[in-house]
């Protein structure tokens, strides 16, 4: 029973229970206590009263402490407010929030007056998707025709009389067989970025996303039934023509540019753009690279015509993992070789021969059937795979692990891709994935899962 004469005090600890203590009158409250930390006077008043517990006394002073604490605490975050804004205001910035360190590229305004859904990704900020749904752009893009911002990805020269031996020195292509306007994809993907090469006014032009002019990529598709991707070819003259979006702004013959290969152009009254017909999505598409300053204005010239959408890192994403591509720092990184990485195409006949390029002495031998892992394409049966789940055998061996994973849209199918030992890597091999603690099927498929519909001179 509570004695009488005593008033009660609600303490809780940690938010996880409440001691109602009783106090006896007489006894100096909280609000009085003198100030300092540690044990204070009231803690030592309680110490003396025979009518408090002795773990209550303990607790109250580990509360008192915990205050002292707090307090000195405080004062530190105040001297460091002062500290800071005592520094220049350019390092204050640089301290700020990672949001507002993040990049914008030229579309950034245009992005948001479109319903873009801005996000976070290798340092800029960027669309994830628009007021379509995901798959609704990836399906468009497919049909008809989107428009991606690429801004990140942008372009340097490389003069000098050794440009092309400083090249090789990076990559593993034949940069010296390289002729003017045709491009050389992803051939710096050691260095960590999406890149191209081509040869222009006795330069060498790379296109990585640590520079300043933008670049768009306009991704042209031809009309395909969902049959006709299940059967693996696209019928012939179905929905609109590919180049038909861009022919309309440009005075010279597209007809004329084939797949890897880019000029330099007027477009839509933009003078000076230069379009390489390649893509990111295996579909029939070019990159435009234009002055900032004129961005707005052909982004704006483009969406005119009615096959036109924009689209976000969403589609794009899950467009390349339907095509088989890869994601730098995903599916290769500087520890994966190109024959790992199912990437053999990317070494040039003369360098292999001449053994002259980084890594071959690695590299060569694996050419020759002695490399350990390949990457590989999976059709995954269950819930939905992702990067990081675990690949392993039929016996429930560990054997890799998945790098890209989503539900394909056009295949309504779950498609991923991952390293396999080579003696797993077989197309038509059963194997098992593990996602969410539960094992499903899989099973070894060539890649890509979407036919690609490149545009290549007959």
């Amino acid at each position: 029973m509570e004695a009488s004469g005593a008033i009660s005090l609600q303490l809780g600890v940690n938010a996880l229970c409440a001691l109602k203590l009783r106090l006896p009158l007489g006894l100096p409250t909280p609000s009085s206590d003198p100030p300092g930390g540690g044990e204070t006077y009231l803690s030592r008043a309680w110490t003396t009263s025979p009518s408090v517990p002795g773990r209550v006394v303990a607790s109250v002073r580990r509360l008192h402490q915990l205050r002292a604490t707090m307090q000195w605490a405080g004062s530190m975050m105040s001297r460091l407010r002062s500290c800071l804004q005592a520094l220049p205001s350019a390092l204050r910035r640089s301290l700020s929030s990672a949001q507002d360190v993040l990049r914008r590229t030229p579309l950034y305004d245009f992005h948001l007056a479109h319903g873009g859904k801005m996000v976070a990704f290798a340092g800029w900020n960027l669309p994830v998707q628009y007021r379509d749904s995901h798959v609704d752009s990836h399906l468009h893009t497919r049909r008809h025709c989107s428009l991606f911002d690429v801004s990140h990805m942008l372009q340097t020269k490389i003069f000098g009389h050794d440009r092309v031996k400083l090249m090789e020195s990076l990559v593993v292509g034949d940069i010296a067989e390289l002729k003017p306007n045709q491009d050389k994809v992803r051939e710096l993907q050691n260095m960590g970025s999406d890149v191209g090469l081509e040869v222009m006014d006795n330069a060498l032009l790379a296109l990585q996303g640590k520079w300043a002019r933008l670049g768009l990529e306009l991704t042209f598709a031809f009309q395909v039934s969902s049959t006709a991707w299940h059967r693996g070819r696209a019928a012939p003259g179905e929905g609109p023509t590919a180049a038909q979006v861009l022919q309309a702004g440009v005075a010279d013959d597209l007809r004329k540019l084939p797949f890897m290969t880019s000029a330099v152009m007027e477009v839509f009254g933009v003078s000076g753009c230069r379009v390489t017909r390649c893509g990111y999505t295996g579909e029939d598409g070019v990159e435009i690279s234009v002055l900032a300053a004129e961005a707005v204005r052909l982004a704006t010239a483009l969406l005119e015509n009615p096959e036109v959408k924009l689209a976000g890192l969403a589609a794009r994403d899950s467009l390349r993992l339907e095509a088989g591509l890869c994601l730098y720092g995903n599916d290769i990184d500087e520890h994966t070789t190109p024959v790992e990485g199912s990437l053999s195409w990317t070494l040039g006949n003369r360098r292999r021969a001449a053994m002259d390029f980084p890594g071959a002495s690695v590299i060569v031998p694996q050419l020759k059937g002695k490399v350990q892992r390949r990457r590989v394409g999976l059709m995954c049966e269950g819930a939905p795979v992702r990067a990081h789940n675990p690949i392993l055998s039929t016996e429930g061996t560990v054997l890799g692990a998945v790098t890209s994973g989503c539900p394909s849209p056009c295949l309504r199918k779950n498609v991923a891709m991952g390293y396999v030992p080579y003696e797993y890597s077989r197309p038509g091999t059963l194997l098992l994935v593990e996602v969410r603690r539960k094992q499903q099927m899989a099973m070894v498929s060539k890649m890509p899962f979407v036919p690609t519909n490149y545009y290549t001179l007959k």
